[in-house]
Parts: structure tokens; C-alpha cells; sequence
């Protein structure tokens, strides 16, 4: 018996890097899982986006644990995509018990380098794309009294560092709209919590597979980080998610860095 028999669990960005790991650790622990990705193009960005061949990748290897998988395509920038998607994954799976807002995009450099569509893509798809997700998830979840909503921030969003200002805006907001929302729907048996991962080995980091950082990334990642490592795994990330979505509900509004001891130095 898996501490999770029985539940549903939407995760967006779920079709690689960090949203196929949570997808993989809370199927093993017993949740039926859509996962939600592939958007639509966007601009500028020096790695490749989650495809709908990523998605079926994850949807495997959710079934290959005895676990139902819907894989969606989903675009969080568009609210209505969102919505239909939480309409589903309820219609076809018959609840909504956890989400998880995973999806994000990155872009680094200089402010006064950003352009007016980096800018916009980071606002819509990391900020307004979970304001997305929970407003359409949150209904759900109060008729049921039971709901566990984990979002993905960063380490950027507990510090400030250089050529990721636009980025870390958004990662800071959505650790402000997931803390206001939670005493929202504290009463409700809703819990809503943020995971903060520091550079995480996904295909947004090494876009070309293997060893593709730059060795001067490298170093200054592990200057940065106490522990002395450049970065994390994504499954490190994912027991976090599992433990924030099994707590009994004692747990909201919190905010779990998995940073290397990143923000040690922050008083």
C-alpha cells in the first residue's frame, strides 16, 4: 500500500526534467498522474521545450508502475487550457487530490538586456501560468475539503543573483501568491506549500544531454553553494514535493529550499 492509493495528482511541466521526476516518485508512492506540458512556442530561449513525445515518455514510465497516466497538452499561459485540463484529469480519473505547478521557463543575462518578449514569457508562463493553475484547481479541491498544491519556485526566489533578475521576479512572486492563497483555503483542508530547488540537472540546464555546462558555470554554481556540489538531481527535488503532498495537513504556507545551503548566507 502506497501512502497514496487513491489519489490524482496533476502536475504541470510534467514531461521532463523535474515535473517527470515527481510525476515517477508519486506514482511509486500510489497516485494516477496527468501530466500536462508541451506549450507553444516561444522566443529566444536557448533550450528546447517539453514535447508531446516527452509526455508520452512520462506517461510509460508512470504505467510501468501499475499507475494510470494522462498525458495533456497544455500551454499555462492560456487559462482555458488549464481549466479544461483540471475539467479532465476530474472526468477522466474522478478527483483532483494534488497539483503540482511545475512549469517554468528561464532566461539569463543582464537587465537592461532583457527584451519586452523574454520579459512577457517569464511573467505569463512562471507567475500567471500557477495563478492559473490554482484558480482553476482550487474550486475543485473545496468541494472535495481535500487538496495538496505544491509550487515550484527557486533558489532565485529567495536571493538575488546577477543575470536573473527578470527570472527571480517571478520565482519571488509565486512564493508571495502561494503563501497569501494558503490561508485562503486553510480551513478547507487545502494545503498549498512551495519548493525552492537550487540548480537542478535537467534538460533547462544541459539542453544538449551529458556533461554541456560550461565549466565556468560550474564554478561559480559551486562558489555559490556551501555544499560542494554544482547542482542537485530532480528526484531531490521530488522527495521534497512527496513529503509536502503526504503531510496530514499541519503544513501550508511554507516554503522548502533544497539548496545546497544557498540561503545560509542570508540573514
Amino acid at each position: 500500500m502506497g501512502e497514496l492509493d487513491g489519489r490524482v495528482a496533476l502536475i504541470t511541466g510534467g514531461a521532463r526534467g523535474q515535473g517527470r521526476a515527481h510525476a515517477v516518485a508519486l506514482a511509486a508512492a500510489g497516485a494516477d498522474i496527468v501530466a500536462a506540458d508541451a506549450p507553444g512556442p516561444m522566443q529566444d530561449l536557448t533550450y528546447p521545450l517539453g514535447t508531446e513525445d516527452d509526455l508520452r515518455v512520462t506517461a510509460k514510465l508512470v504505467e510501468e508502475l501499475g499507475r494510470r497516466c494522462v498525458p495533456l497538452t497544455v500551454d499555462v499561459r492560456d487559462a482555458a487550457q488549464v481549466r479544461a485540463a483540471v475539467e479532465q484529469t476530474v472526468n477522466d480519473l474522478g478527483s483532483l487530490d494534488i497539483v503540482v505547478a511545475n512549469a517554468a521557463v528561464v532566461s539569463t543575462g543582464p537587465l537592461d538586456q532583457v527584451s519586452d518578449t523574454i520579459w512577457q514569457q517569464l511573467l505569463d508562463t512562471n507567475l500567471t501560468g500557477v495563478f492559473h493553475t490554482l484558480r482553476a484547481a482550487i474550486p475543485v479541491m473545496r468541494r472535495q475539503r481535500f487538496g495538496r498544491i505544491v509550487v515550484t519556485s527557486s533558489m532565485g526566489g529567495r536571493m538575488g543573483i546577477p543575470d536573473l533578475a527578470a527570472y527571480n521576479a517571478t520565482k519571488w512572486g509565486v512564493i508571495g501568491l502561494a503563501k497569501s492563497a494558503a490561508l485562503e483555503v486553510a480551513k478547507e483542508g487545502i494545503t498549498i506549500n512551495v519548493v525552492c530547488p537550487t540548480t537542478t540537472r535537467t534538460p533547462m540546464v544541459q539542453p544538449g544531454g551529458g556533461d554541456d555546462v560550461p565549466d565556468e558555470l560550474v564554478r561559480r554554481m559551486m562558489k555559490a553553494n556551501p555544499i560542494p556540489q554544482p547542482w542537485i538531481e530532480a528526484e531531490d527535488v521530488s522527495r521534497g514535493v512527496v513529503y509536502l503532498v503526504t503531510d496530514r495537513g499541519v503544513i501550508t504556507g511554507s516554503v522548502l529550499e533544497i539548496g545546497l545551503g544557498g540561503s545560509a548566507r542570508i540573514h
